[in-house]
This record gives C-alpha cells, sequence and structure tokens, in this order.
C-alpha cells in the first residue's frame, strides 16, 4: 500500500508542475498582465516603470514562475493586491467553510441518492422504477441557483424558520447553528447531486443484479437482504466511489454560484472576488489549493478501493 501511495504521489508530481504553470502564465494572457493590475488604468510610465522594478517584473518569465513556485512549495503563496494579507491566510479564513459545505452537502445527497438507487434497481420497470427515474432526471435538470432561490423564499421568507444568508458556523462550535446556517445551501447541492448519484448507482445496481453470482446466490436460498447488502451492494460501490470521490471535490471549487445565492463565505465567493478585483496573486493561490485538494481527493479514493475489493492489488 505504502508503496502504490508513494507511486501515485510521483505521478501527481507532473500534473502539479504543468498545472502551476498554467495557473501562473494565466495572469499574463490578460489585458495589460500583472503591471496594469497593480498600477491601476490612469498610472504614468514612471510609476509603471518603478512598479514592475519593485516587484520584479522586468525579469524573464520563467524565472519569475520558478521564484514562485519555490516560494508556494514553503507555503509563500504572496500577497494580496487588495487586502496587503498573505494568500495563504484569507484561503485558509474560507476554506473550512467550504470543506464543510462540502461534506453535508454529499452527505445530504448520498442519504438521498442512495435510497433512490437501491428501491429504483429492486423495482426495475415499474411503476415505481420509472417515478424514481423521473426525480433523478428532475433533480439533474433543474439549475441548482433556481432551487437555491426557492428555498430561500420558502424557508427563510415565507416561513421565517431559515436564515437567507448563511454564515460559516464550525459543527464543533454550535452543531444547531451549523445546521441552520449549511442546511439550506448545502440541500440545494445535495438535491442535485442526489440525482447524479441515484442514477449512476442505479445502473451499476441492476448490472450487478444481472450477474451470474447473483443467479448462484439465489439459489442457494440466501435472502434477498443478504444478497444486496453482501454481494450486490458491495460490488456496485466500486465505481461509485469514484462518482462522489469527483463530486466531493467538485464542491470545493465549484459550489461558486451556490455560495452567491446564499452569499455562504467560503472558498468559491473568495474566486470571483477576487477574479472581479483582478487580485492575481490571489486567483492562483486559490485555484493552486483547489487543484492540490482535488488530487489528494481522488489520490484517498483509490486508496479507499482496497477496503471496499481486497482482490485489488496494489502491489
Amino acid at each position: 500500500m505504502i508503496g502504490f501511495v508513494t507511486w501515485r504521489l510521483a505521478q501527481l508530481v507532473p500534473v502539479l508542475l504543468v498545472a502551476s504553470a498554467l495557473i501562473f502564465f494565466m495572469m499574463y494572457a490578460v489585458p495589460g498582465g500583472p503591471v496594469a493590475a497593480l498600477v491601476g488604468e490612469n498610472a504614468t510610465q514612471e510609476q509603471i516603470a518603478a512598479v514592475t522594478e519593485q516587484f520584479g517584473l522586468n525579469r524573464p518569465v520563467a524565472v519569475q514562475y520558478v521564484d514562485w513556485l519555490l516560494r508556494a512549495l514553503t507555503g509563500d503563496l504572496g500577497q494580496s493586491l487588495h487586502s496587503r494579507e498573505p494568500v495563504l491566510k484569507l484561503i485558509g479564513e474560507r476554506l473550512p467553510a467550504t470543506l464543510q459545505l462540502a461534506a453535508v452537502a454529499t452527505l445530504i445527497g448520498l442519504l438521498v441518492g442512495v435510497p433512490l438507487a437501491l428501491a429504483s434497481a429492486l423495482s426495475q420497470g415499474s411503476w415505481l422504477d420509472r417515478a424514481l427515474s423521473g426525480w433523478s432526471a428532475l433533480a439533474l435538470g433543474v439549475p441548482t441557483f433556481w432551487v437555491g432561490i426557492l428555498l430561500i423564499l420558502l424557508f427563510a421568507v415565507e416561513l421565517k424558520l431559515l436564515p437567507a444568508a448563511s454564515a460559516y458556523v464550525p459543527v464543533w462550535q454550535d452543531p444547531w447553528q451549523m445546521i441552520r446556517n449549511a442546511i439550506l445551501p448545502a440541500g440545494t447541492l445535495g438535491l442535485y447531486v442526489s440525482g447524479i448519484f441515484a442514477r449512476f448507482l442505479r445502473g451499476s445496481l441492476i448490472t450487478e443484479f444481472n450477474a451470474d453470482y447473483v443467479r448462484t446466490a439465489r439459489s442457494k436460498g440466501l435472502k434477498e437482504g443478504t444478497v444486496v447488502a453482501r454481494h450486490v451492494l458491495r460490488n456496485a460501490m466500486l465505481p461509485f466511489v469514484t462518482i462522489v470521490g469527483i463530486m466531493l471535490a467538485g464542491f470545493i471549487g465549484g459550489a461558486v454560484v451556490t455560495e452567491a445565492v446564499f452569499t455562504y463565505p467560503g472558498l468559491g465567493r473568495l474566486v470571483i472576488q477576487a477574479i472581479g478585483s483582478r487580485d492575481y496573486p490571489l486567483v492562483q493561490g486559490c485555484i493552486l489549493v483547489i487543484l492540490a485538494i482535488y488530487i489528494l481527493i481522488n489520490l484517498l479514493v483509490d486508496v479507499l478501493y482496497v477496503y471496499i475489493d481486497p482482490r485489488i492489488d496494489y502491489g
């Protein structure tokens, strides 16, 4: 197992290098480049020259990239152009909120999607199967921002049960307030992803139900619950874990619209604010951190496979 993890980490090094280079060089693709963001639109040539010299932007771009990469490896992602605070500090303030939102949304998606998939696969071809498949299509087809607005109108405006603007409350600090503030944005994302989970797991379950080993288990007189729990579900979970990992990783940086609707103070909103204000060091740092988390989650999914299916050889 240790050898496999080491090998996978070694494979990820070139990916991170290429991605970091793309992240760094993207700021030179925008009009004006980083100098324009530093000095503003009405700067004189003397001011431009002074800022270029001060920040070392007159050096070759490759040299600037190597310097930025070496500093990033030590945890120095630079300083925000607007708040003048360290980028890593700003990310550290927002990242826990996004991680908590992603975890709760994934949990809601699993609590809704897995039972739906099981009920649909066990009643294949019936009216219940068609109804549940229709729910999956509806969950996937309705935009998340529209669902979020409807939930705000219902639970915050009409019923006045939940806050319209969601704050970040750590679960260890106040579990009840965490639930009140996270349930609407997490529920919006969870309902959407439940359609993906239900559709994908249903297909895996139906494939397993039609396998020869299931017919053999049934012919031996095993109860249907035992066949499903000990054989079918475990085999169907192997490809399903990949989808769960991908969606969890996608929530880390992809819940921008939902965070904007609920004014949730997560990493996605920070990225949008940084792009709007042309805060390039902050944009670079956010994207680099999101990429690193995405890669680590995929590595965790690969390692998790061995506990689901011991037949997999990682040697």
